[in-house]
């Protein structure tokens, strides 16, 4: 899955500026809006969601929800922290 991303990545940054190079470099800048258009499609549409299932398929969606008892924890290593700090001032 990482390596079809990168590759997916480079090809498409070659499009993009294949598409900027008709665009700006040539006569032909109807070709250019074209390769510029759907290369923005396709990093829209095909690699990003790619990338973000290949960051987040490992994860637990519930570690980084905002429930009672996370906020417990969270109250909990606060004072764990604050009262460690105060017996060092001591």
């Amino acid at each position: 899955m990482r390596n079809t991303i990168i590759i997916l990545f480079c090809i498409l940054c070659l499009t993009l500026g294949y598409g900027f190079y008709l665009r700006y470099f040539t006569e032909d800048t109807l070709t250019g809006d074209r390769f510029l258009g759907l290369t923005i499609l396709a990093v829209a549409f095909i690699l990003m969601p790619m990338f973000l299932y290949h960051r987040w398929k490992d994860r637990n969606v519930k570690d980084y929800m905002l429930d009672e008892d996370n906020i417990r924890k969270m109250r909990d290593f606060n004072e764990s922290k604050e009262s460690r700090k105060n017996s060092e001032n001591q």
